[in-house]
């Protein structure tokens, strides 16, 4: 029962319950303070992942719903110099389908104090785009990619792009968005046999990958825990061809993977445990959809509405204490675990990762 527990890392303990709603920063009750923002920007996407949504897609979002580049600017704006986001890193869908998205990312290195800013996108048009992003000032993108097999890119995505992936990944390095970090998920009997070839391609390219365990957030809500490979089984699979140890020069902190060292270092391997080995009670990221809802937890069930408070004339001060209610209602963890836990109505192309 994850969710009722309080979390007991030293960076989750903080002030507690003291916490004020009108707090300047955006703290829960448990003391966790949200200093990461991730930003949807768009819930289209070109490709079609298996444990993502169908093959047909989805019903997107309606124009007039989304937040306009504007809208999306001031609402960053505020979380940056209001309220403590020291890293904003914006999201899909897929983001490089978003118009204005170098505008943004410019305006978003034009905030004082400015933040990390990144990107995380299945690579499709990167090869065109990095160049431009990073001019924008963008710092690192994170480029998903399950398989070095084009028919099993093609089984897993329902289109055969795995070219322009890893051109995509080649330009990012090109242009200076480094570390360029990979995402790997992988699931049993499709591509749980590439742990070793997906490394072994990110030692020899200069990326650094990561495996993600599969989440319960697929619009088919078709997850089982049986088809999950666990971080535990990817370490084993890792370990028969490499030697792996934990990374002591790496201070985990509120990161989500835990890091390896690969043959004595200095290269790196991750491991996103999200299900098997939560990370709930260092967790510092919000969430901010492309219609403008604030999400306090990936799996969280109710929403906070920016958009339309911000349409109907709120002040930044109103919008900055919605914005801190949101966040205080924060559960211990996502409860996966728990009999009660319902995954969430929204993918995680509608929420962003």
């Amino acid at each position: 029962m994850v969710w009722r527990d309080r979390p007991h890392s030293p960076a989750a303990r903080g002030t507690g319950a003291g916490q004020q709603e009108g707090a300047p920063v955006l703290v829960d009750t448990f003391g966790r303070t949200a200093t990461d923002l991730r930003v949807s920007l768009t819930d289209r996407c070109n490709l079609r992942c298996s444990y993502c949504m169908p093959p047909e897609g989805l019903d997107w979002l309606p124009k007039p719903e989304l937040l306009t580049d504007d809208e999306v600017v001031r609402l960053v704006t505020l979380a940056v110099r209001d309220l403590g986001v020291t890293e904003v890193r914006y999201t899909g869908g897929e983001p490089l389908l978003r118009r204005g998205l170098a505008g943004i990312v410019a305006r978003t290195a034009e905030l004082s104090p400015r933040p990390q800013i990144s990107l995380t996108t299945n690579g499709i048009g990167l090869d065109r785009l990095a160049a431009p992003l990073a001019a924008a000032g963008l710092d690192r993108v994170n480029v998903s990619l399950d398989t070095l097999d084009r028919a099993t890119f093609q089984r897993l995505a329902h289109r055969d792009r795995l070219g322009d992936v890893l051109k995509g990944l080649a330009a990012a390095r090109a242009a200076g968005l480094e570390p360029v970090k990979v995402n790997a998920v992988l699931m049993r009997g499709v591509n749980d046999h590439e742990a070793v070839p997906l490394l072994r391609f990110c030692l020899d390219h200069g990326y650094r990958l990561r495996f993600i365990e599969q989440m319960p957030l697929d619009a088919q809500h078709g997850w089982t825990r049986t088809g999950m490979v666990t971080a535990d089984e990817i370490l084993d699979r890792l370990s028969a061809a490499f030697a792996l140890a934990p990374d002591a020069a790496h201070d985990r902190g509120s990161a989500p993977a835990e890091s390896f060292t690969v043959d004595g270092g200095p290269a790196t391997v991750g491991v996103i445990g999200s299900v098997t080995r939560p990370f709930c009670g260092a967790c510092d990221r919000v969430r901010l959809t492309a219609d403008g809802q604030v999400r306090n937890c990936l799996f969280a069930t109710e929403e906070s509405n920016l958009r339309d408070a911000l349409r109907g004339g709120a002040t930044d001060a109103e919008l900055a204490d919605r914005w801190r209610k949101a966040v205080l209602r924060k559960r211990a963890g996502h409860g996966i675990d728990d009999p009660s836990f319902l995954q969430p109505a929204r993918p995680m192309s509608a929420i962003g990762g």
